[in-house]
């Protein structure tokens, strides 16, 4: 079953689509490019838990930005938008990977998440990989968070 709804957090509402199976809900802002292949976050209701897709440095377009600053900005931006619209936020992430291409400057990229991120701490490993699936990204986020009751 498909259903939007319109999710708040903040001054921001998110347009969301969600498909619900009897064990998880998919998320799909509409703020982010959609692919039939995969989902943006997967809501496990058990446990309350959004676990979020891989995201790139990519705009609403699905035009991936130049550069790791502007890649790191962006895939962070794109993981507070999944957790926006499962009525979370960075607060009750608990996990974040941060998949870097090897030789980016971790510093960079750290410096840009935080500005997006702020100083929410979570549990973070960082790993360095040879590429990623898309030619010229930089870096890819994901995350595992709670949805507040």
């Amino acid at each position: 079953m498909r259903a939007v709804r319109k999710c708040g957090l903040s001054s921001a509402t998110f347009n969301v689509t969600h498909m619900t199976t009897t064990r998880t809900t998919h998320l799909d802002p509409e703020e982010l490019p959609s692919n039939p292949a995969f989902t943006q976050g997967v809501i496990a209701p058990a446990g309350r838990t959004l676990y979020v897709g891989g995201q790139l440095g990519t705009d609403n377009t699905g035009m991936l930005l130049d550069g790791i600053e502007a890649q790191t900005t962006q895939a962070m931006r794109n993981v507070l938008t999944v957790l926006a619209a499962a009525g979370t936020g960075p607060e009750h992430v608990v996990k974040l990977n941060i998949y870097l291409v090897h030789g980016v400057d971790a510093q960079v990229g750290y410096a840009a998440s935080r500005s997006v991120w702020g100083d929410h701490r979570t549990a973070v490993t960082v790993v360095s990989t040879a590429g990623h699936a898309r030619p010229g990204a930089l870096v890819e986020i994901d995350a595992i968070a709670i949805i507040p009751e």
